[in-house]
């Protein structure tokens, strides 16, 4: 009676449970020290043809080994037969926290908020991002930029520039939470706003040199910017200007500007001017995405009502950019033809400074607006990088090795090679063959362990 008892088969089934959950490698696959991922495609970042077919053995969160013949009796295996791995994306100029629904606000600048939108940069395979200037102090005052370097949170990593710096009565506007921004009128000023803002110890200092399309009376000076860019060098600190016009790069490449964090988009650029680029070395992170929201609202793009497009946004966003009355407004803004414009010459920009020899790197501006969708973006940065000209591979590298050099954090990740971070995407399908791929995301892993599956069910 008691063999046959419904007690004591179930007994029985728990028991059988868990003994096949004991022998099956691939149950536990995010708990131990020790992982094996066996049968991969590779792209490892450095733009190299993908590795089939190979082995990545995990210890302690870095990647020790690759390679086919790779064993470890002490590893849990996962078989990947038909994924590919790419290390995890890297945003170079992002923000965060302000954004909140359809607003950016500082008061939506919250520890809750900003943890929210880490988890969402990461579900879409982003694992660092530079938040570019519009922090606040809650991000210091909290050790929240710290928690988040030493993996004490959840999330992707956040690097912070701080407070930018900007022009008084004029740019970054005052109505996207851009309070703290310091705003110098004179180059005296200047000393003792850097001496400020490196007590925050920040990873670079963000300026604004830009009227925003003739919105403003007045740009940043010279004079101002050049006296930022020397006290932030003195200080071992680089320095990412947000441009839009050629004059203005020219100026700041011979003022010693270290990082360009927006196209050149008035016009071309001359060769004379790139070549000075490479020669100092300037870093350009060309946000095409940014270029691309500024008119493609009054389309109808490809990916306007794709779940991983949509999922991306803050609550009220979608609603608002299918409105007709949104379309339309954007379609007859007096602007609109000179922003699809605008972002062609962004495209051309991109290609010949990455074929000169300019160190290109992946920036998206995402976060800044409702609209610039935080984990999307970045995937549609890889597919515009292809449109301009790059390959696939190519794009990857500048989202990923490039990005990582950017942010001055290429020894431990942005590449997938032994005694890096075990930073990485697994994809269900190649890249390689179709940049959209990177969006077939299977899992993403962060110090070698799964943290999410995707932004998809």
């Amino acid at each position: 009676m008691m063999k046959n008892s419904p007690a004591h088969l179930w007994l029985l089934l728990l028991v059988m449970l868990l003994h096949s959950c004991g022998d099956n490698p691939q149950k536990n696959n995010t708990t131990g020290d020790v992982l094996l991922l066996e049968q991969v495609r590779l792209i490892d970042g450095n733009g190299g043809t993908p590795v089939e077919d190979t082995k990545l053995l995990i210890k302690d969160g870095k990647i020790t080994a690759i390679g086919s013949d790779i064993t470890d009796e002490n590893a849990t295996v996962i078989n990947l037969e038909g994924k590919t791995i790419m290390p995890a994306l890297i945003s170079a100029h992002s923000h965060i926290g302000t954004l909140k629904g359809t607003t950016t606000k500082a008061e939506n600048y919250t520890e809750g908020n900003i943890l929210a939108q880490l988890k969402k940069y990461e579900s879409y395979g982003v694992l660092q991002i530079m938040a570019m200037g519009t922090d606040r102090p809650l991000l210091f005052e909290t050790g929240l930029r710290d928690r988040s370097l030493k993996g004490e949170i959840p999330g992707a990593r956040i690097h912070s520039a701080g407070y930018g710096f900007g022009t008084p009565n004029g740019a970054p506007p005052l109505g996207f939470a851009m309070d703290k921004v310091f705003r110098p009128a004179t180059a005296a000023q200047v000393v003792l706003q850097v001496d400020s803002l490196a007590q925050l110890k920040p990873d670079m200092v963000k300026i604004w040199v830009d009227d925003f399309n003739g919105k403003y009376a007045a740009k940043m000076q010279p004079e101002i910017y050049k006296a930022i860019i020397q006290e932030a060098h003195k200080k071992n600190l680089p320095v990412a200007a947000h441009v839009y016009y050629l004059n203005d790069l020219k100026q700041l490449v011979a003022d010693g500007v270290d990082i360009i964090a927006h196209s050149v988009r008035s016009d071309v650029i001359d060769d004379s001017t790139i070549t000075q680029m490479k020669a100092k070395q300037v870093i350009y992170i060309p946000t095409l995405s940014l270029d691309e929201y500024a008119y493609i609202y009054g389309q109808q793009p490809e990916w306007i009502n794709n779940e991983f497009f949509k999922r991306s946004l803050e609550p009220g966003v979608y609603e608002m950019i299918t409105a007709e009355k949104y379309r339309n407004d954007l379609k007859n803004a007096p602007n609109y033809a000179s922003n699809m414009k605008a972002f062609e010459t962004a495209k051309q920009n991109l290609l010949q400074l990455f074929k000169a020899g300019v160190l290109i790197a992946m920036g998206t501006d995402s976060g800044a607006t409702p609209v610039r969708a935080q984990g999307f973006s970045e995937h549609l940065e890889l597919q515009l990088m292809t449109e301009a000209g790059l390959t696939p591979l190519e794009a990857i590298t500048v989202a990923t090795k490039n990005a990582a050099t950017a942010l001055k954090i290429q020894q431990q990740y942005g590449t997938l090679e032994p005694a890096k971070v075990a930073d990485l995407v697994i994809l269900n399908s190649d890249p390689s063959k179709d940049i959209k791929n990177t969006r077939e995301i299977f899992a993403v892993y962060k110090n070698g362990k799964e943290v999410s599956k995707g932004p998809l069910p």
